[in-house]
């Protein structure tokens, strides 16, 4: 690979997700303390996975059909660094929402126009995208210890409001400005029809797909429990307003050691019993965080995030690549994407706000029977996966199990 070429592609990806994760893992906490209800917050972490649903049927088909993908990249994070610096300094739930939706709309389609734009571009993408958008979780962790900085030194708390929105929108002007040197990248002009992932529905007649399905919808919905709260919830057990961006990033760092770990995992123990780990994974980590003490091993306990994340979300899109037919393999990665971060976060946001209020008397808000939720309905989804689950030789051609 072209190392100029490379070095690009990484800084774009590190930048990419910097942006959301200057805001995702705290932000939740600051409206909390502006006097959100948990409803309130479920509905704005509700709006990413909203614009996610949408993002086919927008910007996606600018880029496939009348814009270069990197001029696209460069009008959409520059709106959308304007969109944040308007919240930034907002506190009413009324002009909040309105304006994350409007962010959420621009920034959502980015995902994929980064990804298309690699694929595009890379010789060998099959062997070289994860060395590229590994520094994407890289960019999520930066920023996380950066923002830590910028509060124990007071400069970003200057300025009032949202830290993490004022620090997002910087991020976005930079990458906007950065996109213009990405390389060209033309409209395909295929005219592929965005509703083209409902053709994997097919799938859904062979009942272990059906399974999987299914208890992918349910586990994505209470990943929520982890993004939403997870912030305010660490501190009701001492974690500092300043060290919380660093401390949240444990979790990605977890993330990139088990990433790195996968392909050892896949050939020992294979798709389902390496999903059945991830699975279990969360109603362990849920233990943790609803008994909540010692300090220490809720700190430690966020770990398991790389286990949670990556041996459920990226095995299942392992395992999608590998069951689905030639034909409709581009749908069916669509599909589970539609089902678990699109749907799934959607009401798992919503649901883990409603839980969050139904828990809360006054001020107080009781962490263990929240996260007991989420610990339950985890734990029996691994029951359920376990017991109903098993993997098939399929055929590449027809997407139909050789029985």
């Amino acid at each position: 690979m072209n190392q100029g070429l490379r070095w690009r592609l990484s800084v774009m990806m590190f930048l990419q997700y910097s942006i959301w994760g200057a805001w995702n893992p705290v932000f939740s906490s600051y409206l909390e303390q502006l006097g959100y209800s948990g409803t309130q917050i479920g509905v704005i972490y509700s709006l990413l996975p909203v614009a996610c649903m949408l993002a086919p049927f927008t910007a996606g088909q600018l880029a496939d059909r009348y814009f270069s993908t990197e001029k696209l990249l460069a009008v959409l994070h520059l709106l959308g660094g304007i969109v944040l610096l308007f919240a930034a300094s907002i506190t009413d739930y009324g002009k909040m929402w309105p304006l994350i939706l409007a962010w959420s709309i621009v920034y959502a389609p980015t995902l994929a126009l980064t990804n298309s734009l690699c694929f595009h571009h890379l010789p060998e993408a099959e062997k070289q995208f994860g060395l590229v958008r590994v520094w994407g979780t890289i960019g999520w962790i930066a920023v996380g210890w950066g923002l830590t900085g910028l509060r124990s030194s007071g400069l970003i708390t200057s300025f009032g409001g949202a830290d993490s929105l004022w620090l997002g929108a910087a991020l976005s002007f930079v990458l906007a400005a950065f996109s213009l040197a990405l390389p060209h990248t033309p409209p395909a002009k295929t005219g592929d029809n965005p509703w083209a992932f409902l053709s994997a529905f097919k799938l859904l007649k062979d009942p272990q797909f059906a399974i999987f399905i299914i208890i992918s919808f349910v586990v994505s919905t209470e990943l929520q429990f982890y993004y939403v709260l997870t912030a305010p919830f660490l501190k009701t057990v001492g974690v500092s307003d300043e060290g919380m961006p660093m401390i949240m990033t444990i979790a990605q760092i977890a993330e990139i050691g088990t990433m790195l770990a996968l392909p050892l995992m896949l050939a020992k123990w294979g798709i389902r019993k390496t999903m059945v780990i991830g699975i279990l994974a969360w109603p362990l980590r849920y233990a943790v965080f609803a008994y909540g003490q010692p300090r220490a091993l809720v700190i430690a306990s966020l770990a398991l995030h790389g286990l949670c994340y990556v041996c459920f979300f990226t095995v299942s899109q392992i395992y999608v690549n590998e069951v689905a037919g030639a034909d409709i393999r581009a749908s069916a990665q669509g599909l589970i994407t539609f089902v678990t971060l699109g749907a799934g976060l959607y009401i798992g946001s919503l649901f883990a706000g409603y839980i969050k209020d139904v828990f809360t008397t006054g001020a107080e808000v009781n962490y263990t029977m929240v996260f007991m939720v989420p610990l339950v309905l985890t734990l029996l989804c691994a029951v359920v996966f376990t017991l109903t689950f098993r993997e098939r030789t399929w055929s590449k051609v027809e997407a139909q199990p050789v029985r």
